[in-house]
């Protein structure tokens, strides 16, 4: 089958540069997709937007030129609740990749079972409504009920704005809860403001959640742009993900997002996001804390 790309879509950056920031030993790049190629794993009917193909061999070449060691495949909005393109991967990733799906309320235990056994450790719940389309919050919990007993977690993606209203479905998850890209904080806001004072108060307040501090490139303002050599980029996001990174420091993940769903005005450098890093993670040991440590507690907890 022939997909053609949503017009202006943005493709990932073709040759990026080596990382000036030597990666620990073991890193995990803890948040990355697969699209397709569309040939082979079609994109879903309801998707809301077509990407260019974006193979696990490519990625995995990626992985390989930045120094991370494995990576966290996390089922692409565009694949819907179809996963399998992001499974594929991970059979192929030689025990290199855990993955995180989208399912509904019809997947069946010998569908979760066959998932487990491939490497998959999460679901993901998207409330972005223009990503994707409403599911009920009581399908949402059983599902979170179901997925329990295989101790997988449940990665939630919102808006800071849409936080206060879901709070309660959040809170009442019944497994590790992770966030992608804090929460999607407003970083023109004062960091100390109340927006996302309670985003920090509801990691407080929930030992269970977890969140990326990843995504500089969708969250920044005033940039600078992770291209070009800009070995300082998106400094205006740097005070939100440092303050989650040292006061939650064994709850933190990064990854690189690639290869980029849906951006709009530019497409970043991904050797120049990994020198984002240190900024956001200043010492050695919240480094080795953020790309080691964690995601492998949390996705290789036999080998911790």
């Amino acid at each position: 089958m022939e997909f053609t790309k949503t017009p202006g879509w943005l493709d990932w950056y073709a040759g990026p540069a080596t990382p000036k920031f030597k990666l620990p030993a073991g890193a995990v790049d803890a948040h990355c997709h697969v699209f397709g190629p569309g040939a082979e794993f079609p994109f879903a009917p309801e998707r809301k937007y077509t990407p260019c193909d974006a193979s696990k061999q490519q990625l995995y070449a990626l992985r390989d030129q930045l120094g991370f060691s494995r990576n966290v495949v996390v089922q692409a909005t565009c694949h819907g609740a179809d996963n399998r393109a992001m499974v594929d991967a991970l059979i192929h990733s030689e025990g290199k990749a855990r993955g995180v799906a989208t399912v509904r309320r019809t997947v069946t235990d010998e569908e979760l079972e066959a998932m487990h056994a491939a490497g998959v450790r999460g679901v993901r719940f998207n409330f972005v409504k223009r990503l994707v389309d409403f599911t009920p919050k009581d399908e949402l919990l059983e599902i979170a009920g179901r997925i329990a007993k295989w101790d997988w977690h449940v990665v939630i993606y919102f808006e800071a704005v849409d936080l206060p209203e879901l709070w309660d479905f959040f809170t009442a998850l019944p497994t590790k809860v992770v966030v992608d890209h804090m929460g999607r904080p407003d970083v023109s806001k004062p960091v100390d403001g109340p927006e996302f004072e309670l985003f920090l108060k509801f990691m407080r307040d929930n030992p269970n959640v977890w969140s990326k501090v990843s995504c500089p490139e969708r969250l920044s303002v005033t940039g600078p742009k992770a291209l070009n050599g800009e070995l300082n980029a998106y400094k205006d996001v740097v005070p939100f993900a440092r303050r989650v990174v040292e006061e939650f420091p064994d709850r933190v993940l990064w990854g690189t997002d690639w290869p980029h769903p849906n951006l709009k005005d530019h497409m970043p450098d991904d050797g120049l996001l990994v020198d984002f890093i240190p900024h956001i993670a200043p010492t050695a040991e919240l480094q080795h804390k953020l790309l080691v440590d964690n995601p492998m507690r949390l996705y290789w907890p036999e080998e911790v």
